[in-house]
């Protein structure tokens, strides 16, 4: 029963894929057929999925030969599939063309010789058995071929197929009566005597020969005639590029107001103010500058506005030179080369760097440019592309305002970076490029590695999915032992996808239990991972998910471990799937605030694009809090406020200070404060806390402290009432092992000694006191 249910199911699936390829040419799940192709064992199904599987193909590419192969294999499955005899039979037909090749003849004249006129005798009569030894097995095919033609629905081949099989019928005719006369005239040379009706007749047959393969390749001229369509315009191409439907209208519309500019050109109106050609294409990495480019230098051609469709591609490294007149020269040739097309010049802002010192010719370059698009000899001769990212392009052209005058604000085109779903279907085309398909499976880990990827502004989009497809394409390849099943050359399924992590020596977890003391911060925190990992469960089930806060605020003293359980923090963010990256970005003052107006923001966004997918870890925050009526400190807090919101979830950041000093930050802005909710406070160290730093510190480099140095160090802290603190403890260590070192050094180096080994691993109550004396 569950068998007819799925066999059932499938055939509606059949008959809906049928119905899409006959009104649209293709399927949306066409992964979806082929994956049921490797599933499929019954032989009559698995025939018409093949079937299905092959028409999609050929309807992309004719000559296709793995579509071939799929309907020799659903014949062989099914002889009844008349579908897939059908489109075999059509395969075949372009395959009879070259049936009559070896009926080719050299030229024969009377005023030849008797030796020469006798060897072209022998070559027609060697021509015409040839071909008659092999025509008559070929005629039964194509009879047959036409009696199976004929009990299908498609009577257009069946014509065809017939129009064949009576010309190859008058063809072997002819063929034998041309053998016929050829033997009659070689006879007659051979003989004393001889005359022109031999030579007459052998002209005739070989002329009504030419005919009929004249009709015979005609009937496969008017065949690709109908059949074959005109190449796409540039407009179309572009049309059919995933996503980009905002980018689309507006080169459309572009095009057609060039189109209607050209009309009214050639109706004899006067155009006065020319449309600027020259374009700023902004946008992500892999969004699709480069193709656009090459395509809207396509349309230019095409439409008459530019002479040549080539575009010449450049960058900073190739126009800036090293020395005085070199870049003018590099600019100058540049532009030369791309007279009568398209100058692209990729991430254009670069020219000109921020900071840029008297060596760098850079604005040399954009002054050149411009000085070129402006004059007689160049200017309207040449359309220049820029491109780049939008903040960086929007800052470089306000900078250069000669050059921002020639891109008008109608030719600014921005690219927005693609969505998952344009992505995975960008993907699934570079597959089938390479013919493979994704199983379900796949489609979904690729949307994960999608999101894992998509971090900052340096997302490759298009780039980054095509390279993810091919590295599943090279591991599949790879692990392939060789498998005789078709379906294991052409499907890629989750594991291919897959990418292998490397085992860390200590979880999250493990290092935060590891910690000395802070057992009240360690509860709070595994509250907080428990409760992330929950809302990750809920919302991965569609259940609605409380709203996470992440951003946190950690005061204490120095040296009570903030940086560290930081570190820990944002790796137990990652291991739960918050964080992408789950690295620790730390940072102070001096890392956001510059010293002229308008640079700290910039500064600050700078240092928080190379935290995103991970934590930005700022201590001594309330520093930012200046002193002075025009410090810029208030301008990083603004602008972290805004990056925050921004940016949501893939970046959390930790203020790290004093108590007091951080509630006077938090104050400072409203918007600071509402986007922390999480405060951990870092007690000082007890003695035994401070004690038990230095034991682990030591052992972490085989070194071990002595009971009696123990005692001394617990008594001494106890005593001084040190703060507690990590930062001591560790400095202490250390001069303890300097101390140690110059007490074993005293006698001389006598690394010869067996005791010398044993003493070195111990840390003594000496050293001990000569480190609290020296700190």
């Amino acid at each position: 029963m569950i068998q007819h249910n799925q066999n059932s199911n499938m055939s509606e699936q059949i008959q809906q894929w049928e119905q899409e390829i006959l009104e649209n040419g293709t399927v949306k799940s066409e992964n979806q057929l082929v994956s049921a192709i490797s599933e499929e064992k019954n032989p009559f199904v698995l025939s018409s999925l093949l079937t299905l599987a092959a028409r999609l193909r050929i309807n992309r590419r004719k000559e296709d030969t793995l579509a071939y192969k799929w309907l020799d294999q659903a014949v062989k499955l099914n002889p009844n599939n008349h579908k897939a005899t059908e489109l075999m039979l059509r395969s075949d037909w372009g395959k009879l063309r070259n049936l009559l090749s070896p009926l080719t003849f050299p030229s024969i004249r009377e005023t030849d010789n008797r030796t020469a006129k006798k060897k072209i005798a022998e070559e027609y009569i060697a021509i015409c058995q040839q071909f008659l030894a092999n025509a008559g097995d070929e005629l039964l095919e194509l009879q047959d071929k036409v009696d199976l033609v004929s009990t299908m629905m498609d009577q257009e081949l069946f014509k065809k197929l017939q129009q064949l099989y009576n010309l190859l019928t008058s063809i072997i005719e002819e063929a034998d009566n041309l053998l016929k006369a050829a033997e009659e005239y070689e006879q007659s040379i051979i003989g004393v005597f001889h005359t022109a009706v031999y030579y007459e007749s052998l002209k005739q047959h070989l002329t009504q020969l030419g005919k009929l393969k004249q009709a015979w390749e005609q009937l496969f001229i008017e065949t690709k005639a109908h059949t074959s369509a005109a190449a796409p315009t540039a407009l179309e191409l572009m049309n059919e590029m995933i996503g980009m439907e905002s980018v689309k209208k507006r080169v459309n519309d572009f095009y057609q107001f060039l189109k209607y500019q050209k009309q009214r050109k050639e109706l004899g109106f006067t155009i006065k103010d020319e449309l600027s050609l020259n374009v700023v294409l902004t946008g992500n990495p892999g969004t699709g500058k480069t193709t656009l480019a090459r395509l809207m230098a396509k349309i230019y051609h095409e439409l008459g506005v530019l002479p040549r469709e080539e575009v010449v591609e450049t960058n900073r490294s190739q126009l800036v030179g090293a020395f005085v007149g070199q870049t003018e020269e590099n600019v100058r040739t540049m532009v030369e080369r791309s007279l009568g097309g398209v100058l692209f010049i990729d991430e254009a802002y670069s020219l000109k760097r921020e900071g840029q010192s008297g060596n760098d010719y850079g604005q040399t370059a954009v002054d050149t440019l411009v000085s070129l698009m402006t004059s007689n000899e160049y200017g309207g001769k040449v359309a220049v592309f820029l491109a780049g990212y939008p903040d960086e392009m929007r800052t470089f052209l306000d900078a250069n305002p000669g050059l921002r005058s020639r891109f008008p604000q109608s030719n600014f085109i921005h690219l927005p970076d693609y969505t998952n779903d344009e992505l995975i279907e960008i993907g699934e085309k570079t597959a089938r490029e390479n013919d493979y398909y994704l199983t379900e499976e796949a489609r979904i880990e690729l949307r994960h590695r999608l999101e894992q990827e998509r971090v900052d502004d340096t997302f490759g989009n298009a780039r980054t999915v095509s390279n993810i497809v091919l590295d599943a394409i090279f591991k599949k390849g790879s692990e392939n032992k060789g498998s005789q099943e078709l379906m294991d050359y052409m499907i890629l399924n989750k594991a291919d996808f897959i990418v292998e992590q490397q085992e860390t020596a200590d979880s999250p977890l493990e290092q935060l239990n590891r910690l000395v003391g802070l057992d009240s911060l360690k509860a709070e925190l595994l509250t907080l991972f428990s409760f992330v990992k929950m809302q990750q469960f809920r919302r991965s089930k569609g259940l609605p998910a409380v709203p996470i806060q992440l951003h946190s605020v950690f005061t204490g003293n120095p040296g009570t471990g903030k940086t560290t359980v930081a570190k820990i923090y944002a790796e137990l963010l990652k291991e739960c799937g918050i964080l992408k990256r789950g690295h620790l970005v730390v940072t102070s003052r001096a890392d956001f605030v510059a010293g002229y107006v308008g640079q700290t923001a910039g500064k600050t966004k700078k240092k928080i694009r190379e935290a995103l997918g991970g934590v930005l870890f700022i201590d001594e925050a309330y520093s930012l809090l200046g002193s002075t009526a025009g410090d810029f400190g208030k301008e990083v807090i603004d602008t972290l406020v805004d990056e925050m919101t921004k940016h949501n979830e893939n970046l959390v950041v930790v203020l790290a200070g004093y108590p007091n000093e951080m509630d006077q930050l938090l104050e400072s802005n409203p918007g600071l404060r509402s986007r922390f909710k999480k405060f951990l406070f870092f007690p000082d160290y007890s003695s035994q806390d401070m004690l038990e730093i230095m034991i682990s510190y030591a052992a972490g480099y085989q070194y071990q402290i002595t009971a009696e140095a123990k005692n001394l160090l617990l008594h001494s802290m106890e005593k001084e009432q040190f703060k507690g603190n990590g930062r001591f403890a560790v400095n202490l260590v250390d001069a303890m092992i300097q101390a140690q070192a110059a007490r074993l050094m005293e006698s001389g180096d006598n690394f010869q000694d067996p005791q010398l080994f044993e003493q070195a691993l111990l840390l003594e109550a000496s050293d001990a006191s000569a480190a609290l004396a020296k700190i």
